[in-house]
């Protein structure tokens, strides 16, 4: 399986999220947000860190970038796509995730390691879980309070897209304590913490992380067989 890695200018966690890719047993393919081509890939990554025009709103102008342009399309099609930390900004921005990514509870930055319950088991990033299993992963942003009107709100929790929740509530104020969503297929899936940085106890907290890109190189090495 190849899984696409999009470096945005700023972006911190690419090479990070390549060696969990490495890790789960698929080949990391490097995208440049100047590319016009996803290089036939058969998922996408949005690393964490920053992108070009986070000074404006986190996300705002990497959503016109020309891989974008892309992404998209394709991502409505049924590309499966991650966005972590920044590239869950990105894809709110770019109407694949409904709500938005606003300032933490506090106006600080936050990094620490938090507790996860996976509530979505059926996506293609999370199917390697079991429904309820509390994760261990490193929480590091300054915009990741997770944001929508009530409505909206509402229809994630009845559809069952809310994917991960703060397991002791949410240090940021994310509204219901919502840590992870996924789109209406649930191709898609944003996240505020990062699971790149929890791929096995001896550089991160745990090795919790490395199920949400097992779970998606395993989903299709079965449909390939």
């Amino acid at each position: 399986m190849r899984i696409g890695v999009v470096t945005f200018p700023g972006s911190l966690d690419d090479q990070d999220a390549a060696r969990a890719v490495r890790y789960a047993g698929a080949r990391p393919v490097k995208l440049w947000h100047a590319d016009r081509d996803l290089r036939g890939v058969d998922a996408v990554i949005l690393p964490g860190g920053f992108s070009y025009g986070d000074y404006l709103r986190c996300g705002a102008i990497a959503r016109f970038s020309p891989v974008m342009s892309e992404l998209v399309p394709a991502a409505r099609a049924g590309l499966p796509v991650l966005g972590i930390c920044n590239g869950f900004q990105i894809l709110c921005e770019a109407h694949l995730l409904p709500g938005a990514l606003t300032r933490n509870a506090g106006l600080r930055f936050i990094t620490r390691d938090v507790r996860l319950t996976v509530e979505n088991t059926r996506t293609a990033w999370t199917r390697g879980y079991g429904a309820g299993q509390e994760l261990t992963i490193p929480l590091k942003s300054g915009e990741g309070a997770y944001t929508a009107d009530e409505a909206t709100l509402d229809e994630l929790e009845a559809t069952g897209r809310v994917v991960v929740r703060y397991a002791a509530g949410a240090p940021n104020g994310a509204a219901r304590g919502i840590a992870g969503i996924c789109g209406e297929t649930g191709g898609v899936v944003g996240l505020m913490p990062h699971p790149e940085h929890a791929i096995e106890a001896l550089t991160g907290p745990s090795g919790d992380g490395l199920g949400f890109f097992a779970s998606v190189a395993g989903a299709f090495a079965k449909a390939a067989s």
